[in-house]
């Protein structure tokens, strides 16, 4: 076979295809991660990147397509970062994700769930409420770009419209480029960082200026007027996160809402919150569901942020503690148990909980029940504390684990610890599609203590 000609045999977690050159003997060779090719494809590739047993390829040629390939719904595909699934049928982006959590689970933890769950997704489109774009002036590019950045690059993505921000801001993206470019400081403004917030049917959009140089007063005018004709929101950041201010109007709230639960929670545009309101909801409702409460159980919400888990176990459980590494965090969390009169049925502590240990498990008293929904890194040092439980500590181990990961590599690591070291067994586990068209990875999984 050519060389530069390869079958394409599955999809990596990036989602790209990847294939195997043959050896003489006739055995698969080198690895060849090929973008914007899919599975049962045969494909010609150029390759840009070259190690000893694996290379990085771009697509060349189609010589056999999949039925699974579709026409990218944004004419930013290819160029733009944002995505990098739109060439592949969403509900079938969907079952690669599924099978990509399988083979995490077997390959890095050597565990099966005994049952997967069905999918998780909604809409596939006007998904993303939280995005970061990035501003650049380009004069060889018409002058002022804002969007997300290109694939591989630093550069700034020539866009003017999206398909996965909602309508309205899909419809900004060209005004903010003009609005940019006018004000004196255009060349100090490297980024927007975008939050919508919904409650009852009203929406909330705050675009998060950040600014290395103070506005001068014509600015200022021109930011409001913007407000003013497209209904936004402008806060300002000078420096790190922590300098995020609103500037105008201050008229509403960020917050979005979880009414299966009658929770309202409060955040600010520099919050960490999901993407995907729709699917947060579903995803909510799914894990409360699975940690079958019961009402007299004391349930411990671990990396609870502002409290998006927290506060709906709240309406079930008799007590619910949350524990978050940020002070600050945690301080907000309380604030909105306050907010939806659910402070005697929740209690917060700051902890760092990568450095858990036994004697800090076990001080916070026993556990029926745990949710853990740590960042990408995991919670290994939680899932160690929690298998090394035995003799007279035994009974601090809780009897049911769900698990929400955001990366499945570090949830099958920690799967392996907790049913290779710690007595429990996989129950369940599936796939939540949080960022349709990438190749983003949110997944759940339940277990129980044998």
């Amino acid at each position: 076979m050519n060389p530069n000609i390869i079958d394409i045999e599955s999809l990596d977690t990036e989602g790209r295809g990847v294939g195997h050159l043959a050896n003489p003997d006739g055995t698969p060779g080198k690895v060849i991660f090929v973008e914007g090719a899919l599975p049962g494809e045969r494909v010609g590739f150029e390759s840009w990147r070259k190690k000893k047993s694996w290379e990085a390829a771009k697509i060349t040629g189609l010589f056999r397509e999949s039925v699974l390939r579709v026409k990218p719904r944004c004419p930013h595909f290819g160029v733009c970062g944002g995505c990098s699934m739109q060439h592949m049928e969403p509900s079938a982006q969907v079952a690669v994700k599924q099978r990509i959590l399988e083979d995490n689970l077997w390959h890095i933890g050597r565990v099966h769930p005994e049952r997967m769950l069905r999918p998780v997704y909604g809409p596939f489109w006007r998904y993303r409420y939280r995005a970061r774009l990035s501003v650049n002036h380009v004069p060889k590019k018409g002058g002022m770009l804002v969007g997300f950045h290109e694939r591989k690059s630093r550069f700034v993505a020539d866009m003017t419209s999206c398909a996965i921000l909602p309508a309205h801001v899909s419809d900004m993206l060209v005004p903010l480029r003009e609005l940019i470019g006018s004000l004196s400081i255009y060349d100090k403004v490297p980024q927007i960082e975008l939050a919508i917030g919904e409650e009852e049917g009203q929406s909330l959009t705050v675009m998060v200026l950040r600014i290395m140089a103070p506005l001068s007063v014509e600015d200022e005018v021109r930011l409001k007027t913007f407000a003013d004709q497209y209904g936004v929101q402008w806060w300002l950041q000078t420096k790190g996160p922590e300098t995020v201010t609103l500037f105008y109007p201050d008229t509403q709230q960020l917050q979005y809402s979880l009414p299966e639960f009658s929770v309202t929670m409060p955040f600010k545009p520099s919050d960490f919150t999901q993407v995907n309101h729709q699917i947060n909801q579903v995803l909510v409702s799914k894990a409360v569901r699975l940690l079958g409460i019961f009402p007299d159980d004391r349930v411990g919400d671990l990396f609870c942020g502002l409290g998006n888990f927290t506060l709906p176990i709240a309406r079930q459980a008799k007590e619910v503690v949350g524990m978050e590494g940020s002070e600050a965090l945690t301080e907000r969390a309380k604030a909105a148990a306050r907010l939806n009169g659910l402070s005697e049925k929740t209690d917060f502590f700051t902890r760092n909980l990568f450095e858990m240990n036994e004697e800090g498990w076990v001080s916070a008293g026993r556990f029926d029940r745990i949710l853990v929904d740590p960042p990408r890194d995991g919670a290994l040092a939680v899932c160690q504390t929690i298998a090394a439980l035995t003799g007279e500590y035994a009974q601090f181990k809780p009897s049911r684990i769900v698990y929400v990961s955001c990366n499945p590599s570090t949830l099958a690591r920690d799967a392996g610890v907790l049913v290779n070291v710690g007595g429990y067994a996989l129950k369940l586990a599936g796939v939540v599609n949080m960022f349709p068209h990438t190749s983003h990875v949110e997944s759940i999984a339940v277990f129980d203590r044998v």
